[in-house]
């Protein structure tokens, strides 16, 4: 259980943030919650959450822009007074073969992805070594671990992001601060619906288990790490894709 603590999400309005977002209420966690552009959904996820009993705001912020970062998360601890989690979730793909692909569509990906998580642990450093329960967890995936054709930019900032979280684990570790890294597969969320059926299905076939993933799937990893049962495992990489890389 997550009773009484604080976490920060980024990209908490859908897909797999929401999920996560909604798992740790249940759990009886604050909820800071982060978003880009659909407030509604924000609003809708805030007050799910504060249905569960707990504290939960929305924030808007684009987390490519560091000194908006840095003003979101003022007002966060202004709000919460302190951050004992760190879900670095955001993420957005501009999809195309590198010999098609413009330097906009590899500066966004790297700056939202990849810079965006180094912005917000950058900001929340010093509440979170302060947190005797602080951990951070970084959403990747698996294509960062693998590669993927049309996929440069975002295979390559979420590799990015698996060595960002192995270096800040041994920053962190000296203030028992864990840092770990999640990497979904073929996950059910907005970003893959628009795959064509004949690419979805042929994802799928590439899973032992035979299934997409849920955004649940993700969230209850999330929450494990976040738990105290979790306090012994830092530095490491969590594939949640039903064994699409064995």
């Amino acid at each position: 259980m997550l009773q009484g603590r604080t976490a920060v999400i980024t990209g908490g309005s859908r897909g797999i943030g929401r999920a996560i977002a909604e798992e740790y209420a249940r759990q009886g966690c604050n909820l800071a919650l982060i978003y880009h552009g659909n407030e509604q959904a924000a609003v809708q996820v805030v007050a799910a959450a504060q249905d569960c009993g707990v504290r939960a705001q929305g924030y808007q912020c684009d987390v490519s822009d560091w000194k908006s970062v840095e003003a979101t998360c003022g007002t966060i601890l202004s709000d919460f007074d302190t951050v004992d989690i760190l879900v670095n979730n955001a993420g957005i793909v501009h999809d195309n073969l590198l010999m098609r692909m413009r330097e906009q569509d590899i500066d966004e990906v790297l700056a939202v992805n990849l810079k965006g998580a180094m912005a917000m642990t950058r900001h929340l450093t010093p509440t979170l070594l302060k947190s005797p329960d602080g951990r951070v967890i970084n959403i990747s995936s698996v294509v960062g671990l693998m590669g993927n054709p049309g996929q440069a930019n975002y295979a390559a900032a979420k590799a990015g992001l698996i060595g960002f979280t192995k270096s800040i684990a041994r920053e962190f570790a000296p203030r028992s601060v864990t840092c770990n890294v999640i990497a979904p597969g073929f996950i059910d969320t907005d970003m893959t619906s628009a795959l064509p059926d004949s690419a979805a299905e042929k994802l799928t076939s590439l899973v032992p288990l035979k299934r997409v993933g849920t955004p649940e799937d993700i969230a209850g990893v999330a929450a494990f790490l976040a738990c105290d049962q979790a306090s012994y495992i830092t530095g490491q990489v969590i594939q949640v894709d039903g064994g699409m890389r064995m």
